[in-house]
Parts: structure tokens; C-alpha cells; sequence
């Protein structure tokens, strides 16, 4: 009843005296004593209902509870630091509260008089709560499980630190009204305060220092028992990154000085820092950590909204409202702080003026007032930046753990919806801009902070002028509106642009040697210097907007004081100099939230569209988990089973894909399927893997399953890393694997064996090397069920006999295999054949049974019987015209023996001839192919700078932009002098007319901001056409460079410059080093008007200047070396993530979705860590350049109350201490900026590196171009061609000297590596020769230009390739041809029907990589543009591969016609697509080994070519002998 009264009565009191005060005089101190007590009172009762309740819980708990406990969790006597530190405070506290309650003369109740007895119950209450306070500190002490302070506690100590700090600011204000001496309860208000803002600190700490375990609770989610729940190591992890981060080990004064950066400092600076001298992050700042939280996030709000689709903006703030409470609230001091200055100044005029009567004492402690608000303000705002930039990285982790996370499960038809570039960008672009929104967030809470303390400081000046002032604050904010909606479209645009450019980028690179062999990259380099352009079209639209919001907002302080000076003209308001200077000095202050608001705006514009499109993505369509029903082995005998089975890629399909499907596979079962190209044996594969929307109908499956996809899939690493794929190395079981899948040769002639680094998506191995990687990988597995898609297509007929025997047929006997094959002789083996027509199983049976049927499987089979019909007429025939006597009959499988003898004899393994030959390097770089990043070290050379300030009009502007902020500065400085000079001093009458005054000043206003205009102009324009001039100079370098550039270089690298390095130049760069030139004028100013008044400062000021350019030079190595860094292990975040979108499906089979997502984190942790240091490196510079800055103003003040009266002007010397308030803020951005500048330059950089590749010989030379019917007879010849890929490297061709004859057909066969596809390669200078020449057609090809041999020559890839957009561009790129040639042309190569049932015809749809094309489809798309080409001389790179053996006949066939008076050159392992050829040309080793005519190689029984027939006619017939397995 008692606190109940109290409550009441100063409930009462207080209502009382906000009735009779005024505004300008509510905070006094009896107003203050009220709010203490109603404060101390709740925090009384509080604390009395939770005593209460834990007693009563207690009670009720301590029967069940054993004695366990005590020995589980024993006391722990020692007192922590935060421990000590707390209880010192509040004993500190306590003691004074105690003296002040004794005391008698209570300075307060003789200010309140009535309500002394208010007073006295305030201190009662103070010492009470103080009590109760170091009781509770001594019970959490004995607590060892107490991991943070209670929140009551918290709660009351922050409250308290705000009761000091006002009551602080009351007292010196009274002091300095009364020109009193300080007392007794000042001094106790100044220890509580110090005392206070400890607790403070240890409040928003939070940490005990106690605890067993780091059991943490965020946000009131426990995300704590995921570590607890038998994930031992994890907890194992989380504990040693704890404790391995000196960020986490930190103690409170490292905290605030960020000291604990100090041995990072001390080891940079001794060398340039590498990836593992950087420390690790705090536990709460891991990947792992932060992805959990907000799962639980996005748990609790699907679980509170119940909905499947949480919103993601409800995730952020649950997410991250604690941090950002606690960055607000020193954001809010930091505000509140910073206008103790302009407060002061009228005061600090006043005193000079008045200095005869005034004492010392209270001059010196107005500096100290100064001083100790500059030191609270910079720490609180290096504490806001710093946990504003923690926050980010917080975000980013999680948001990009999410994004990764959703692409392993994107559903098919979202992922020919969304491409991999726009995904990427999602990842790389949108994530930056909400992590840069983390920043200017705490702007929200302190603009009206700001606002209100510059109104009040204003009015208590210039009394009603202040209104006028806020109403033209708020005229110049509303302005924003309008013009955020304008940048937000504009924001939005660019993404846009962004996006298509990046896809394009992305596919090109994807396919870059495709480009070059079609001479397409020409013409997709015009496509994406018009993406670009478009983007550059948005981009000038928003520059030019932010160049008028700089304008006014630059502009606005001074428009701002011109209007309110007029007002109080208008009004009567006289204009002293000490009001003048302090509403200047607000106005600056006020420039603040005026300029940052435009920014803020922008940047919530931007976030806004980013998370909008994050939010989009993430709701995206997903794999349906239920799709396939996994079923245990005792429910059912079959492996696979499809009942009634109905399946699509979209849900919303009318045709299904697949259609009545039934089918069930028993354990150990091996089926075949087979069919024409697109008929639906790829996506019958897919159903089963879950892959496919299931429409109707049910898939059971039983037991784990591996995948072997059609287009191989590898990951950048070595091979061992490929095959185990995320299992432990057996080395038994693994050799077993290598043998069946026969890579023990492969692995002998490599460097560094099985070890050897694969490069991007396997570029630097053979087709047939990449499928037999796959299949090792699925065979390691040790799976129940596989799926082999088309395994065969890219290893040639020997390795395939092989693979089967060994492998399907030996290794995997026992399993279950449904595999997808074109090869009918490897259909005789299987015990169940689907024959695959229109999307239905129109067949099923044996061999023999299908056969018998006689419905359409005869077609598959006949075709095949024809091509070895025509190989064994061609072979017989060559042995009856040579007339030797028939061999004696051999059985068999002995003929197929010798042939595999004779063949491994006369064909050794010779040294890896890949696709790109890049791998020979692997023998001098010990198996690295990739490597590392380039990375200079050192500080940024000169010359970066240079060409980036001379690149836009050779540097022209950059005087000029210099020259309009110098002048802005001058005349700044100038009018702010004038009205100093010009409005008298205390009661002296006025020098000149007010009227006249306020006229020059707005002259002088006016000029000030045409200057920022040009200024702002100049450097949007200077800029964006430097950013436009380096992305052209880079994207010509990347698009000239050979392809060994692109073999060795991940495309995360490249992509990684053009889009977040592009993006920084485009919108950043020249801002950050605008700022350097624009900050140190400023410096300048502000030093030239102190001098002006005391040039004694410069005393002390110039070996302050000389500790920050120590300070800077010992911050610069480190700083700079993590920011290389951070930039460079960004690239591997975004190459994974590419390489993880293009293998999902893989992912999802092998069921690995965790072991990938743990690498993600891994990555964004190695990212994390250089970026964390480096943002913390540049405020622990920003802390110790801020103490000094405010240690030259304490100075400079104290010399200015030291100095006798009549040396110094009052009016100028409050001008002094005006522009001296943001020294600290100006020597600091100084330094800032110079090292922020740097940091951004390194994206510069990097784009330099790019722009100055070795490039390749010319397109077109000029007076060396060849006739235009060239080349019109198509005959080769080379002559002593002998081809290596570095000058320490053996040759991989040697001598190689032959002709291929014009109009002719020439085979090229060999083994895996005996140098097939470095001779095509040759003939399009892929790789240029190291000696000899090829000719074509009396023309040496290397003395013409690029462009002109690889346009007049035609070649159908291995991997057929197809670009996103429609039939027609993937056709016709270059559109040259009619839609009648079209139509033709997609005719003769077996799609004509197929395009014409399509709505759009030759404008239907082609997704990315063609993926809404079957790979055979593909192929024959590659046939239709060589048709439409007509060149002389076509190449056939193994180009039948991935198609049936009737499509491969009528291929042959269209071939033979279309191309009967051409030179054809084939590469093929079917030996029947090469024994109509005229020639064969057989390799080995790099050398010639025969060539001559078919017949005549096959009258030699010993030649290579005649045993390789013979192996294949063999094989084929062979098969039909194999046992079936049971």
C-alpha cells in the first residue's frame, strides 16, 4: 500500500508540474528526481513478483529435484572480470547515494522547496534498489549456469546510465547559467555517471563470464539444442571457434578500443597476411550458427502465422532485432551526444565575452563538458558501426546459407523459369545491398533524435525562428519523396539490366569454346555490350537523379539558415553572435540527417527491391519430397515400382511427359532401356529419382540409389575427391572401383594420379574420362539401386566392352540397374528391355522376346545389325580382295580376347588427350590445374590510380571537380565568417544593417551550391564513363583470351568482376575517392579558420597529424591485405553455388544435400573471416583517430579560456569552436576515406588484371585475308605439325605430316589420348603449333586472321551446346539464313515435325543450356547449323554419341548426301561412322600411326585399324552370349 501511495503522489507531482512549466524548461531537476522515483518503484516491484514467483517455482520443483545437481554445476567462488566490474559499480553507486542521503544540504531539495520530502523518498529508493542490487550480483556469482545478467537487471542499469547522463547534463547546465562552483552532489553525479556507464556497457554485454557450456538463447528461440542432441562435434566446433576468436575472448575495454585487433595489426604489419593467419569468427558470427537461427526464424513464424510461406521480412527482424536494439541505442547516444557542442557554444561565447568576470574554473569546465560529450559520442557511434556492420555479415550468412539451401531443391520447372546468372546474382548483388541496409538503419532512430535536439538547441536560441526552421527541415525532407520513388524505379531497372547481362555473361562463358569454333564470339559480344548498354542507360538516369539529391541536400543546411535568419529578421529576433554561431553549428549538425536521409531512402529502395526478390525466390516451387515413396525391403520385393505412373515437369500440364507407366524391378534386376532420340528415356530416369512432377499414380522405392547422369557432372577438385564424393577412402574398395571402371591406366599417366586437380566442370578431361569419374563415383557408393543414363556414349568400344564386363556385369552383379543405353549389343545382357516411343513404355521384354514381337524394336536393332553388316562386308571384302586364306574358326570369346590383347598391345594408354589439354600441365604444377586466385600484394600501385583517374577524358575533370568543392569550401567558410563578423557581440548595436548582412550571405549561399552542383554533376559523369570504359576494355580482354585461359579459370572469378566489382565501379568508386579529395578540403577549412584565432593549436595539432599518418600507415598492410581477401573469397562462394545448381539433381540422388550445404557455410566462413577483421581493423583506426581529434579540440579550447582577454575576437572564436566541434569527424574521415577509397580500389584492381590478358592471334587480318570462296576444294595438309601447351611441356602432337584430300571423307580414330582432339583443334587454331604448318587449300592457315578460318569451317561438337532464346538464334545466331533454309535444314536432321507441333514454331522457347531438349535432341540441333552453314569443311567431333542407332543412321546418311562434295573429317568410337570414310587416319601417342584407305588398312591383318574392327565385330556379336543373372 505504502509504494502504491508513493506511486500516486508522484504520479500527481508530476502532471502538477508539467502544467506550470514552460517547454523550453520541462527537464529540471525536481522533473527528473519524479521520473527517478516512478523508475525505482517499478524496478522495486519487479523484482518483488519474480522473487516471489522463483520461490514459489522452487518450492514446487526442490521434492523432484536430486542433489545432482550441486555436484553437477559446483559453486564456483571466482569472480569474473564483468563480475567484478559490476559489483565495484554498484558498490561505487550505493556509497554515494548513501553519503547524498546523510547529507543535509541537498542541493535539489532547495531547488524543489515543497516537495523536499519527494526528494528524500527518491534517494531512500536509489539506495534500496542499489541494495537489492548487490544481492542479486552475489546470487548469480554462486549461479555457474548463469550464462548472461537477468534482463531486469539490464534493464535497470541502462535506465539508470540515463537518469546519470540527464541528471549530468542538468547539473551543467545550471552551472553555467548560475556561474556556480561545483558541490558535493556534482562530484557524486560525475562518479555515478562514470560508475554507470560501466553498467552500461556490462548491460549491453550482457555476459556474465560464467557458464559450462555455450548454451545461447536469441531472440527467445533456444537454438541451443541442436548442439546439445548428440551432435558432439559440431559443439566441439562451435566451442574451439569460440574460443579460437579474439573477438569472442575479448574483454570489455578491448570491446570499446578494439584492442583485441592489436596481434593482427602486429602480424600484418611484419608480412602480408594469408587465409590461415586470419583468426576465426565468433561462434554467433559462423555460418552454421547463423543458418540455424534462422531456420528457427522462419520456424517460429510458419508455426506462429500458421502458413507454409513465411515471410522473410518478418524472419529478418526476428532475426535480427536484439542486435539491432542494442546498435539503436548507442546510435541514439551517439546522436543525442553529438549536439552537446552546438548546445555549448552560446554558452562558451558568452564566457569570453564576460571573461573579466568570470572565472576560469567555469571556462575549463566547459571544456571539459565539450570534451566528455566528443568522447561518449565516438565511442557510441564507432560501437553503432561496428555492430551495424557485424549485423550484415550476420544477414549475409544467413541469407545465403537460404538461398543455397532452396537451389538443391528447386523444382525442374523453376529452374528453367530462373537461370543460373540471375540465381548467382541473387546471391551476390541483392544479399550486398540488405547487408549495406544494416548501415543506414540506424539512421531511422536517429533522425528524430537529431530533429528534435537541433529544434531545441534552435528555439532556446533563436526562440520562434526555430519554427521556421522546421518547417523548412521538413519541406526539404518531404522533397525526398517524390525523388525516392523516382531512384526506386530507377533501382529497380538496373537489377533488371543486371540480371540479363549477368545470364548472358554466364552462358557465354559456360560455352565459350563453342563460340569460338562456331566464330560466334563476336556476335555475343555485340549481345552483351547491348545488355550492357541498357544497364548503362539506367545507371545515368539514377547517377543523374543523385546528382540533383546532392544538390539540394548539400545545399539545404544553407538554404536552411538563409530562411530562418530571415524569419527572425521578419520577426524581430535579434541575432547575437553566439546565437548565430550555435544555430550555425546546428545547422551543420542538422546537414547530417538532412543528407543522410536522401541515402537512407535510396538505400531502403534498394533493400526493399532485393528482399522482395530474395522473398520471390525462396517461395519459389521446390522438388516434392513425396514424389517417391521410399519403402523398407520386408514391405515388397521390388526395388523399383512404378504403378499407373503419370508424369510432367509442370503441374499445370495438360500432355504429360511421361504417360501410363508400370513397372517393377526386382533386386538384382538389370534393365535396358532404349528408344529413339526425345522419346522419354532420360525423364523415366528422372521419375524415379523424384525428379519429375508425379501427376498420378505411385513410385516405390527400396533401398539408396546413385545416379549417373547423361552430361557429366564433375566437381572442381581432384579425382579421389570426385569418386568418394563425401565417403571415406576404403583403399581396398576404391582400387576395386578404379579397376571395374577402368581408370588405373588413366591414373598411371597422370602426374600426380589419382590426385591430379579436375578443372571446371572437367575441362581439362576427355568426355570418356569424365563418364567413367561418374561412374566410379556411383559405383564407390555401394548402393542398392542404379541409374545409368546413356553411360557409354562417350567412352569408345573397347573402354565400353570393358565397363560392362567389369562393371554392370562384375562389380555391380548383385545390384539392381536400370540403365539408358543407344548401344543395342549391350541389350542381350539385360533381363528386362523398355522400348521407350512418345513418352510410353510401348515394349518390354528380353532381348529374344522383343525380337520375336517383331512391333518396332527391330528398327534399334536393325539399324545396329546394318552398321555391323557394313563394317564386316567392308572387312570380308578387304580380305577377299587380298586373297589370303581364311583364318581357321576360333571360338568366340577367344577372338574377342586376342582382339583386347592385340589392341592393348599395339594401342598403349598414352598421355591424356583432353577436350582442352590443359591437364599435361599436371606433371609440373603436382596435379594443380586451377590455381590460385591472383592476388598482388603490397600496397595498390600508382598506376591503378592513374588509370583510373585518366581513363574518363584523360583525367580532365578531375582538377575541375576539385576546383568546384574548393570553391564550395571557400565560400562556405566565408559566409559563415560574415555573419560572424557582422552580428554584434552581446548588447553591442549591430555593425551594419541585418538586412544587408542576411543579403551577402545569401549571395555567398547561392555560390556554395552552383559549386556542388557542377561538382556533383562532374562526378557522375567522370564515373560512369570510367566504369563503361574498364568493363569494355575487360570484357574485350576475357572474350580475346585463348581458351587455355578459360580451362584454368573457374568462371566464379570472372563472373565475380563483372558483376560485385562491376557494380562498385559503377555506383561507388568515384563517390569513395570524390570523398578522399572532398574530406581533406574540409580538413583544410576547418584547420585554416582555427589558426585564424589561435595559431598555437598547430603546437600540438601537428605531431597529432603525424600520429594518424603513423596510425594510418601501420592500419594500411593489414586493412588492405583482408580486403584482398574478403574479394577473393567471395568468388568460391558463388563458383560452388554454380557448380551446385548444375549438379542438383545429382546432389538430391546421392542424398549428399548436407554435406554440400555444410561446404557452402565452410565458404561463407572463409569469406567471413577477412571481411569481419577488416571492417573491425578500420574502427579500431576510426576509434584512436576520433580520441585523438577530440584531444586537438580539448586543446584548442583550453587555450582559448587561457588566452588573456582582447587578444582573440569572441564572434571569431566561437566560429573557432564551431567548425572545431567536427574536427573529430573530419580528421577521422579523412584517413577513413583514404583507406575506404583503397579497399574499393582493389576491385579496380582486379578488373585490371582482366583487362590486360594474353589474347590470341588477330579475328581479321587485313592484308592476309583469304579469297571469299575459300576454301573451295577443302584440302588439308599438314606438314612436320608438332603442338605442345607450354614451352616446358612435351609435345602432345609429333611431326604429324599427312594430307587429307579435298571433298573427301577422312576417319580419325585412336584410343582415349592418342591426340584426336588436339589435331581438330589444331585446324581451328584452338591451340596454336609449337612448329610446322597446316594448310588448307594452298592457304596457311596462321597467317590469316581467326575469324576468317573458324567462320569458313564447320564442326559438330562432342557436347552439343544450346543458348537460351528460340530455335531460330540457336539456328541462325548471325541471321543469315531465311525461314525456308531453316525449315530445311531442321528437316534433313530429323526435327522438323518435332518444331512444327510447337505453338511458336521457330520462335518456340529454349531454356538454358537447352536443358527443355533431350542431349540427342541437342546434337541434332548442332547437325542442323553446319547443314545451314555450308561450309567446305566439316568436322565431326564424336557428334553421333549421345543418339540411337537408327538416328545415328539416318545422321550418316544426311551426312553422306548433304556433304558428298565436301571434306569431311570424323572422330568417332563407333567404328561403323568412320569405315564408309575414304581415308582413316589412326593415331597413337601423338603420332601418325597408319593412313591409308579402309580396305587397304584391313588387307594388313597386323594393322591397328584392322584389330580394331576386328574387336568390334566381335564384341558385338558376343554379347548375345553373356549369361543372363538371376
Amino acid at each position: 500500500m505504502v509504494l502504491a501511495q508513493m506511486f500516486i503522489a508522484a504520479a500527481n507531482s508530476m502532471f502538477l508540474r508539467f502544467q506550470e512549466l514552460a517547454w523550453q524548461e520541462i527537464i529540471t531537476p525536481c522533473l527528473l528526481e519524479e521520473a527517478s522515483i516512478i523508475l525505482q518503484l517499478g524496478f522495486l516491484a519487479i523484482i518483488s513478483i519474480l522473487f516471489i514467483m522463483n520461490n514459489v517455482d522452487s518450492s514446487c520443483k526442490r521434492r523432484n529435484k536430486s542433489s545432482q545437481v550441486e555436484d553437477q554445476y559446483h559453486t564456483n567462488d571466482k569472480y569474473t572480470l564483468s563480475l567484478k566490474l559490476s559489483l565495484v559499480s554498484s558498490i561505487t553507486i550505493l556509497v554515494t547515494q548513501l553519503t547524498a542521503l546523510l547529507d543535509s544540504q541537498l542541493s535539489t531539495a532547495n531547488v524543489c522547496g515543497p516537495y523536499k520530502g519527494l526528494v528524500l523518498s527518491s534517494r531512500i529508493t536509489q539506495v534500496i534498489s542499489w541494495s537489492i542490487t548487490l544481492v542479486a550480483l552475489c546470487k548469480i556469482r554462486k549461479n555457474t549456469k548463469l550464462i548472461y545478467f537477468p534482463w531486469i537487471l539490464r534493464s535497470w542499469w541502462i535506465s539508470s546510465f540515463l537518469l546519470s547522463i540527464t541528471r549530468s547534463i542538468i547539473d551543467a547546465r545550471s552551472i553555467i547559467k548560475n556561474h556556480s562552483q561545483l558541490r558535493f552532489q556534482e562530484y557524486a553525479d560525475i562518479i555515478n555517471l562514470v560508475a554507470s556507464t560501466i553498467l552500461l556497457g556490462l548491460s549491453i554485454r550482457g555476459k556474465t563470464g560464467l557458464g559450462l557450456s555455450s548454451i545461447i538463447i536469441e531472440n527467445g528461440i533456444n537454438i541451443s539444442e541442436p548442439l546439445l542432441n548428440g551432435k558432439n562435434e559440431k559443439h566441439a566446433q562451435a566451442t574451439y571457434k569460440r574460443d579460437s576468436s579474439p573477438y569472442g575472448r575479448a574483454t570489455l575495454i578491448q570491446l570499446i578500443t578494439f584492442s583485441w585487433l592489436n596481434p593482427l595489426f602486429e602480424y600484418g604489419f611484419k608480412k602480408p597476411l594469408d587465409q590461415e593467419e586470419v583468426p576465426d569468427v565468433d561462434i554467433k558470427d559462423s555460418a552454421d550458427f547463423l543458418s540455424r537461427n534462422f531456420d528457427e526464424c522462419l520456424k517460429y513464424i510458419k508455426e506462429k502465422d500458421k502458413t507454409q510461406t513465411p515471410s522473410i521480412y518478418k524472419a529478418i527482424y526476428i532475426f535480427a532485432r536484439k542486435k539491432a536494439a542494442i546498435n539503436a541505442l548507442f546510435a541514439i547516444t551517439s546522436a543525442a551526444t553529438s549536439y552537446v557542442g552546438p548546445y555549448l557554444i552560446k554558452f562558451f561565447v558568452d564566457f569570453l565575452n564576460e571573461k573579466k568576470s568570470r572565472s576560469l574554473s567555469s571556462g575549463y569546465f566547459l571544456a571539459l563538458g565539450f570534451l566528455v560529450a566528443k568522447l561518449v559520442e565516438t565511442i557510441a557511434q564507432r560501437q553503432w558501426i561496428f555492430g551495424a556492420r557485424q549485423l550484415g555479415l550476420r544477414l549475409r550468412a544467413a541469407l545465403i546459407s537460404q538461398i543455397y539451401k532452396k537451389g538443391l531443391i528447386l523444382s525442374s520447372q523453376t529452374r528453367q523459369s530462373r537461370t543460373s546468372g540471375e540465381i548467382i546474382n541473387i546471391m551476390s548483388v541483392d544479399v550486398q545491398r540488405i547487408t549495406d541496409f544494416t548501415w543506414y538503419l540506424n539512421t531511422l532512430w536517429m533522425l528524430p533524435i537529431q530533429i528534435s535536439l537541433a529544434i531545441f538547441i534552435l528555439h532556446m536560441n533563436l526562440g520562434n525562428g526555430a519554427f521556421v526552421a522546421l518547417g523548412v527541415t521538413l519541406l526539404v525532407m518531404a522533397g525526398n519523396i517524390p525523388l525516392t520513388r523516382m531512384q526506386k524505379g530507377y533501382q529497380t531497372k538496373i537489377m533488371e539490366a543486371k540480371d540479363e547481362r549477368m545470364k548472358a555473361t554466364s552462358e557465354v562463358l559456360r560455352n565459350m569454346k563453342t563460340l569460338k569454333l562456331q566464330a560466334w564470339d563476336i556476335r555475343y559480344l555485340k549481345k552483351i555490350e547491348s545488355l550492357r548498354q541498357t544497364e548503362h542507360n539506367w545507371l545515368w538516369k539514377s547517377l543523374r537523379l543523385t546528382s540533383v539529391t546532392t544538390f539540394i541536400f548539400w545545399g539545404s543546411p544553407t538554404f536552411i539558415s538563409v530562411i530562418t535568419f530571415a524569419g527572425c529578421v521578419l520577426m524581430g529576433v535579434p541575432l547575437k553572435a553566439g546565437t548565430v554561431l550555435s544555430a550555425l553549428a546546428t545547422f551543420r549538425m542538422l546537414q547530417d540527417p538532412i543528407f543522410n536521409l536522401p541515402d537512407l531512402l535510396n538505400v531502403m529502395a534498394q533493400g526493399k527491391v532485393s528482399v522482395d526478390r530474395i522473398s520471390s525466390y525462396l517461395q519459389e516451387d521446390e522438388i516434392k519430397s513425396n514424389a517417391v515413396d521410399i519403402v523398407e525391403n520386408d514391405e515388397t520385393g521390388f526395388h523399383v515400382e512404378i504403378i499407373g505412373g503419370k508424369f510432367g515437369w509442370e503441374v499445370e500440364s495438360k500432355i504429360p511427359i511421361l504417360d501410363n507407366i508400370n513397372l517393377r524391378v526386382k533386386k538384382g534386376m538389370k534393365v535396358a532401356v532404349c528408344g529413339t532420340v526425345g522419346s522419354g528415356k532420360s525423364s523415366l530416369l528422372s521419375c524415379v529419382l523424384g525428379e519429375m512432377e508425379r501427376l498420378s499414380g505411385a513410385v516405390r522405392i527400396t533401398g539408396t540409389k546413385a545416379y549417373v547422369p547423361q552430361s557429366p557432372w564433375i566437381l572442381t577438385g581432384n579425382i579421389r575427391e570426385n569418386i568418394l564424393f563425401g565417403k571415406e577412402y576404403d583403399g581396398e574398395k576404391y582400387w576395386r572401383t578404379i579397376e571395374a571402371c577402368a581408370l588405373v591406366k588413366d591414373f598411371e599417366l597422370f602426374g600426380a594420379g589419382d590426385l591430379t586437380e579436375i578443372g571446371e566442370r572437367g575441362i581439362n578431361m576427355s568426355g570418356g574420362q569424365k563418364q567413367r569419374i561418374q561412374i566410379a563415383r556411383a559405383v564407390y557408393q555401394d548402393a542398392d539401386i542404379y541409374l545409368l543414363d546413356d553411360p557409354f556414349s562417350a567412352v569408345d568400344a573397347h573402354t565400353g566392352t570393358e565397363l560392362f564386363k567389369d562393371c554392370l556385369m562384375g562389380i555391380l552383379k548383385e545390384k539392381t540397374i536400370v540403365y539408358v543405353t543407344h548401344q543395342v549389343e549391350f541389350l542381350p545382357a539385360a533381363d528386362l528391355i523398355l522400348v521407350m516411343q512418345n513418352g510410353k513404355i510401348s515394349q518390354a521384354g528380353t532381348f529374344d522376346e522383343l525380337l520375336k514381337q517383331n512391333i518396332g524394336f527391330e528398327v534399334l536393332v536393325g539399324a545396329h545389325n546394318e552398321a555391323l553388316e557394313s563394317v564386316q562386308s567392308v572387312e570380308n571384302s578387304s580380305r577377299i580382295s587380298d586373297h589370303a586364306p581364311a583364318a581357321a574358326a576360333e571360338n568366340e570369346a577367344a577372338a574377342a580376347a586376342e582382339a583386347d590383347a592385340a589392341a592393348n598391345q599395339e594401342f598403349p594408354h598414352t598421355k591424356q588427350d583432353s577436350e582442352h589439354n590443359l591437364c599435361v600441365e599436371i606433371t609440373e604444377e603436382e596435379g594443380r590445374l586451377v590455381q590460385e586466385e591472383e592476388r598482388e600484394k603490397g600496397s595498390i600501385g600508382r598506376e591503378v590510380y592513374l588509370s583510373y583517374l585518366t581513363t574518363a577524358k584523360r583525367g580532365v575533370l578531375v582538377p575541375i571537380i576539385i576546383l568546384a568543392q574548393t570553391s564550395f569550401q571557400v565560400l562556405q567558410i566565408s559566409s559563415n565568417y560574415w555573419m560572424a563578423w557582422a552580428c554584434p557581440a552581446g548588447d553591442d548595436l549591430p555593425l551594419i544593417g541585418m538586412r544587408f548582412v542576411l543579403f551577402v550571405y545569401t549571395l555567398l549561399a547561392l555560390g556554395s551550391a552552383f559549386c556542388v552542383l557542377i561538382r556533383a554533376s562532374l562526378v557522375a559523369v567522370a564515373g560512369l564513363m570510367t566504369s563503361e570504359k574498364l568493363f569494355s576494355n575487360m570484357l574485350n580482354s576475357v572474350f580475346r583470351s585463348p581458351m587455355a585461359f578459360f580451362d584454368s579459370t573457374p568462371t566464379g572469378r570472372i563472373l565475380n568482376r563483372a558483376s560485385t566489382d562491376q557494380s562498385v565501379l559503377d555506383l561507388e568508386m568515384a563517390n569513395k575517392l570524390g570523398w578522399c579529395a572532398f574530406s581533406i578540403i574540409q580538413l583544410l577549412g576547418t584547420i585554416a579558420v582555427m589558426s585564424q584565432v589561435a595559431w598555437e593549436v598547430f603546437v600540438i595539432f601537428i605531431p597529432v597529424t603525424a600520429i594518424c599518418i603513423w596510425y594510418q600507415q601501420y592500419y594500411i598492410p593489414t586493412a588492405r591485405e583482408l580486403a584482398r581477401l574478403a574479394g577473393i573469397e567471395r568468388a568460391p562462394i558463388l563458383h560452388h553455388f554454380a557448380e551446385s545448381l548444375t549438379g542438383a539433381a545429382t546432389i538430391r540422388a546421392f542424398n549428399q544435400q548436407e554435406r554440400f550445404t555444410d561446404a557452402n557455410l565452410s565458404l561463407i566462413d572463409n569469406h567471413s573471416r577477412p571481411w569481419f577483421h577488416n571492417v573491425s581493423a578500420m574502427e579500431w583506426l576510426s576509434f584512436r583517430l576520433n580520441q585523438l581529434a577530440n584531444f586537438v579540440f580539448a586543446f584548442s579550447l583550453v587555450l582559448l579560456v587561457t588566452l588573456p582577454e582582447g587578444i582573440i575576437n569572441p564572434s571569431i572564436a566561437g566560429l573557432a569552436v564551431t567548425y572545431g566541434i567536427n574536427l573529430n569527424v573530419l580528421q577521422a574521415s579523412v584517413i577513413w576515406n583514404i583507406c575506404n577509397a583503397e579497399n574499393k580500389m582493389i576491385s579496380v584492381e582486379r578488373i585490371l588484371q582482366y583487362s590486360n590478358l594474353t589474347s590470341e592471334a588477330p579475328l581479321v587480318i587485313e592484308e592476309s585475308r583469304p579469297p571469299i570462296d575459300w576454301p573451295h576444294f577443302g584440302t588439308i595438309c599438314f606438314e612436320n605439325l608438332q603442338i605442345r601447351y607450354a614451352e616446358h611441356l612435351p609435345s602432345v602432337l609429333k611431326n604429324i605430316t599427312c594430307t587429307f584430300p579435298g571433298r573427301k571423307k577422312i576417319g580419325v580414330v585412336g584410343r582415349t589420348g592418342s591426340g584426336k582432339s588436339t589435331l581438330i583443334q589444331a585446324i581451328f587454331r584452338i591451340v596454336e603449333p609449337r612448329e610446322g604448318t597446316i594448310i588448307i587449300d594452298d592457304v596457311d592457315i596462321s597467317k590469316i586472321g581467326l575469324h576468317d578460318l573458324r567462320s569458313r569451317v564447320s564442326i559438330i561438337p562432342q557436347d552439343p551446346t544450346m543458348f537460351e532464346g528460340t530455335v531460330r538464334g540457336n539456328l541462325d545466331p548471325l541471321e543469315q539464313h531465311s525461314d525456308s533454309e531453316i525449315w530445311e535444314a531442321l528437316d534433313k536432321c530429323q526435327l522438323g515435325d518435332i518444331v512444327r507441333q510447337k505453338e511458336e514454331k521457330l520462335e518456340s522457347t529454349v531454356v538454358e543450356n537447352g536443358e527443355n531438349w533431350s542431349v540427342g535432341q541437342r546434337q541434332l540441333f548442332c547437325l542442323g547449323r553446319a547443314l545451314l552453314k555450308k561450309s567446305s569443311i566439316l568436322v565431326l567431333d564424336e557428334a553421333t554419341a549421345s543418339v540411337d542407332s537408327a538416328t545415328d543412321g539416318v545422321i550418316q546418311k544426311v551426312i553422306s548426301r548433304e556433304f558428298e562434295d565436301r571434306t569431311v573429317v570424323t572422330i568417332a568410337h563407333r567404328i561403323h561412322t568412320v569405315i564408309d570414310s575414304d581415308l582413316v587416319l589412326v593415331l597413337s601417342d601423338g603420332r601418325i600411326a597408319e593412313y591409308d584407305s579402309p580396305a587397304k588398312l584391313l588387307e594388313r591383318e597386323n594393322s591397328f585399324f584392322s584389330k580394331l574392327i576386328k574387336e568390334y565385330s566381335m564384341r558385338s556379336q558376343s554379347f548375345n552370349n553373356i549369361p543372363k543373372l538371376e
